[in-house]
């Protein structure tokens, strides 16, 4: 059932605006006595979840009584994300998803399906997992908020991918991102309908019933001249029409067709947001089909102190690095750790330019030895800056004084870069 659905490419909805249509819609459900709220973690703080989760608090009261971020294989969010991101929401509140345990698994999506989906290219099933709470918590309502934004892994984020990926275990998020790297994230971004989605939606529609009722909070967030990123779309409901019309909008606010190649992209990742290239390589996956053969992508990554979100998946993107597909698909035939984490063997395709570009990254904590062994060309942050200064480029083309043209990305998170040949 789709409960709200509203939203265009030049559309605001402000913040009196938006808790108005979230009290609206929740007046129209049966009093639950417990809710779980599943908003994201703070490399999300753009979607406007903190914002919407803090009036589901002020709405609700003591009936929400728990709150989990649904992080993946993220790091656990920290108490200073969690009080700016959920200002006014108490602590107390709030559950750690721990990704390796405390799961229960609803059902198996059977392997001949996965075959077909993505054709033939992985035959193996898929468990659809979540985390223990959303079934023996004794809730009666979820609500899961979050951006539906193009996605390197299931083509637009969000949906059920909050639930089976953002609180899913292990091995349903190693398979699903496996599945969508080996069919290629090149045929995947930007479109609502892939083999990752069509997976999801038969967990959903054949084991969601083993959920309480689950409704879906899904913003589209776009990107004003003034550099602000305002709600241009709103859609509350429990079924894949709430995510389709998200989706629908979220194509037209949130992808960018350039008429022509980049030959040099520069990209800056906000330090509160991008603290590891496990995400900040969205400067990579959002961009890759927009960068010329040969072309470079600057990553100005003054946060970065990591590789992996956690310390197994670290260290193994170490031991491997950011190689081509052909050779990350040689490498898990021929080692058990990287069979054991199909999620991070994705990675490492997702973060590979396939010898296509170059990629020069600038991380504020990491350093040349330790970029350089990952597969990337180190530059000193400090000195690449000054050329390239965040503070002084806008959005898109620019031209320096001495004459360069570059494109510049001030936040690779909230958007999907193309030229035609490269998405049809």
């Amino acid at each position: 059932m789709l409960y709200y659905a509203a939203g265009g490419e030049n559309t605001v909805i402000d913040d009196t605006e938006l808790k108005g249509i979230i009290e609206t819609v929740l007046k129209k459900l049966d009093a639950p006595e417990k809710v779980l709220a599943l908003p994201p973690d703070m490399s999300r703080a753009h979607s406007q979840a903190g914002k919407i989760t803090r009036y589901l608090y002020d709405y609700f009261g003591d009936t929400l009584t728990d709150i989990m971020p649904a992080i993946g294989t993220h790091a656990p969010m920290s108490k200073e994300e969690t009080d700016k991101m959920f200002s006014g929401v108490p602590r107390d509140l709030f559950r750690e998803h721990r990704w390796r345990k405390d799961l229960s698994t609803l059902g198996t999506v059977p392997a001949q399906f996965v075959k077909e989906q993505t054709g033939g290219r992985i035959d193996f099933d898929w468990p659809a997992q979540v985390n223990s709470m959303l079934t023996d918590g004794g809730h009666d309502l979820i609500l899961s908020v979050g951006q539906v934004v193009p996605h390197e892994v299931i083509g637009l984020a969000n949906y059920n991918k909050n639930i089976f990926v953002g609180t899913g275990g292990q091995e349903g998020i190693n398979k699903s991102h496996f599945v969508g790297a080996v069919y290629g994230m090149e045929k995947i971004m930007g479109r609502a309908d892939n083999p990752v989605r069509a997976i999801l939606n038969y967990a959903s529609e054949h084991f969601g019933s083993k959920l309480p009722r689950l409704i879906y909070i899904l913003t589209v967030i776009g990107r004003a001249e003034d550099g602000s990123l305002p709600i241009r779309g709103l859609f509350i409901g429990d079924d894949h029409e709430c995510f389709y019309k998200a989706a629908e909008l979220s194509l037209k606010v949130n992808f960018t067709m350039l008429d022509r190649p980049i030959k040099k992209a520069v990209v800056y990742l906000d330090p509160e947001e991008f603290k590891s290239t496990w995400i900040g390589n969205k400067s990579v996956y959002r961009t890759r089909m927009a960068i010329a053969d040969g072309g470079e992508l600057i990553v100005l990554a003054p946060g970065v102190k990591e590789f992996g979100e956690d310390p197994e998946n670290d260290r193994i993107i170490r031991k491997y690095g950011y190689v081509k597909t052909s050779e990350v698909l040689r490498l898990v035939n021929e080692n058990e750790d990287l069979q054991q984490n199909l999620g991070v063997a994705a990675h490492l395709i997702h973060g590979s330019p396939e010898g296509r570009f170059s990629i020069t990254y600038c991380p504020g904590h990491l350093s040349r030895e330790e970029i350089t062994s990952a597969g990337y060309t180190f530059a000193d942050l400090d000195e690449i800056t000054q050329r390239y200064n965040p503070d002084t480029l806008k959005d898109g083309w620019n031209t320096l004084p001495d004459g360069e043209e570059i494109y510049y990305v001030s936040n690779p998170a909230v958007g999907l870069w193309a030229v035609p040949e490269r998405f049809s």
